[in-house]
């Protein structure tokens, strides 16, 4: 139990600065649907669905690699080697985009608009010299100096956002601001990102100042050897998130108005499930090196599998408290003109479990990573790229944004699925998977139960009073289920 508490601690401490930060970035995106209509927001879901692609590219696995190997090799040397290595070819990344910004354009749905493809390049250059300073503060447990870089960073993007977005307008209508063109609108988001991530980088100038231009060949093998299949695994991990909303102003049958404003709503939708990502991403933070850390122990395959169980008992939970109180979220991104974007809540509870699916995918990858057989999670991952692929191709033009919903879920359940049969075979861990469905089918059936309750047109407050009462009854069984575990997990004499 001890080493869960320290997971725990370290969760803590990194996951609530990610909090915080994804939690600003979630209001960030609600400002913007106050001020874009649909067509609009779709423009900027399509640009950001660009965005991590290449951003896979550029960063090509250095930062797990980074933690794999600190077990090994002196953290100085491999500091600089990688920080060498990531200049470098950040610089040529970029440049190749920049060439070919005109083409990227045209076939991102963008005719003409190179600018926005440079501004994107901005971005990405930026973002990815950050990379191995970030990691050097996780494994070296600095989370202090993480929160503050993390949240100062995502500050300056919302008040210049806020700025540009919503009072630059109106001081260029009084004759000030003369620069400003109000036609413009997508554009200054990206600067305001731009700007931000600039600055996150001048802000760990501290960290670049310990940086020698020292390579080391013989260990930049090495790294590639290792991280070049994490390269593949997060192009597909890409596909399976982000391309459907590349992709669907290509395949839906519709103008390029009209795919543009479903898409927007698809992609205000998705982000409410954002309860469930921020705490993910607050997980794997904490979770990348502790798993690391612990894989000499003798115990770590019994730890792995408390991890599992202890995260899906929360990923439960979370799930709940979007999908009982969607009403809510509807009220967050229909503030602004547009009340379009609440037409997509139905697809919330769909892509909420979904991502469930994809955080217990994500705690499975732990066997290959350790076993050194990334190839085989490139298989998991490019398997699930083709169900992805097939699937929005297949049921977009059917169901418009409500298949690509479904084709997220099948293609997470599938990973997940085909990661634990290959795990058990290669790295055996004794996770408790009756549990583990159990928690997880217990949630389902209370939302269902919440759909039909909400269907007899009770008003408001009994139905969210009966949210209320649901999520009460999943932490009851909760507790009693696992109350010898948390009573050991919560007592001081405990690791």
């Amino acid at each position: 139990m001890g080493n869960i508490k320290k997971l725990a601690g370290a969760t803590i401490w990194y996951g609530v600065p990610t909090i915080v930060h994804r939690f600003l970035g979630f209001i960030l995106q609600l400002f913007l649907t106050s001020v874009f209509p649909a067509e609009k927001f779709g423009e900027v879901g399509q640009l950001y669905a660009f965005i991590p692609f290449c951003n896979i590219i550029f960063t090509y696995g250095l930062e797990t690699s980074y933690f794999r190997f600190t077990q090994s090799v002196e953290k100085d040397r491999l500091f600089n080697t990688l920080n060498v290595s990531m200049i470098v070819s950040t610089i040529l990344f970029s440049g190749i985009l920049l060439i070919g910004s005109p083409v990227l354009a045209d076939g991102l749905g963008f005719p003409g608009r190179a600018d926005l493809v440079m501004l994107a390049t901005g971005v990405l250059f930026f973002d990815t010299l950050t990379t191995i300073p970030f990691a050097r503060l996780r494994q070296e447990g600095r989370p202090r100096k993480f929160a503050a870089v993390k949240l100062a960073t995502i500050v300056v993007q919302i008040v210049l956002t806020v700025f540009i977005l919503k009072y630059a307008p109106k001081l260029h209508a009084q004759g000030h601001l003369s620069w400003y063109n109000p036609d413009r609108g997508v554009e200054y988001f990206v600067i305001a990102n731009m700007i931000a991530s600039a600055c996150s980088l001048l802000f760990l100038s501290k960290e670049f100042s310990t940086f020698r231009w020292k390579f080391d060949k013989t260990l930049w093998k090495e790294v590639i050897r290792y991280s070049w299949p994490l390269i593949a695994i997060g192009l597909g991990g890409m596909i399976n998130e982000m391309l459907s909303r590349l992709i669907f102003p290509q395949v839906y049958p519709a103008s390029r108005e009209v795919s543009m404003s479903l898409l927007g709503i698809f992609s205000a939708n998705y982000k409410l499930a954002v309860l469930i990502t921020i705490s993910i991403t607050a997980f794997r933070m904490g979770a990348e090196p502790f798993f690391f850390n612990q894989s000499d122990r003798k115990d770590a395959p019994q730890t792995y599998a408390r991890v599992m169980k202890y995260f899906t008992m929360f990923m439960g939970a979370a799930f709940l408290v979007v999908a009982l109180f969607l009403d809510i979220w509807s009220w967050l991104i229909t503030r602004g003109a547009d009340k379009s974007y609440a037409e997509g809540l139905h697809v919330v509870p769909v892509l909420a479990m979904a991502t469930v699916f994809l955080g217990i995918y994500y705690n499975l990858t732990i066997w290959y990573k350790l076993t050194n057989r990334n190839l085989m999670g490139v298989w998991i991952t490019m398997g699930g790229a083709l169900v992805t692929i097939v699937l929005n191709i297949w049921w977009i033009p059917q169901f418009s944004y409500t298949g690509s919903a479904w084709a997220t879920f099948v293609c997470y359940a599938s990973m997940m699925t085909a990661s634990y049969l290959l795990g058990q075979k290669y790295y055996p861990v004794p996770y408790e998977v009756p549990k583990v469905l159990g928690y997880l089918g217990l949630a389902a059936a209370l939302y269902v139960l919440h759909d039909y309750i909400k269907a007899q047109g009770l008003g408001f407050w009994p139905v969210h009073i009966a949210a209320v009462v649901e999520l009460g009854v999943y932490l009851a069984v909760i507790a009693w289920s696992e109350r010898k575990d948390i009573a050991r997990l919560l007592s001081r004499k405990a690791g």
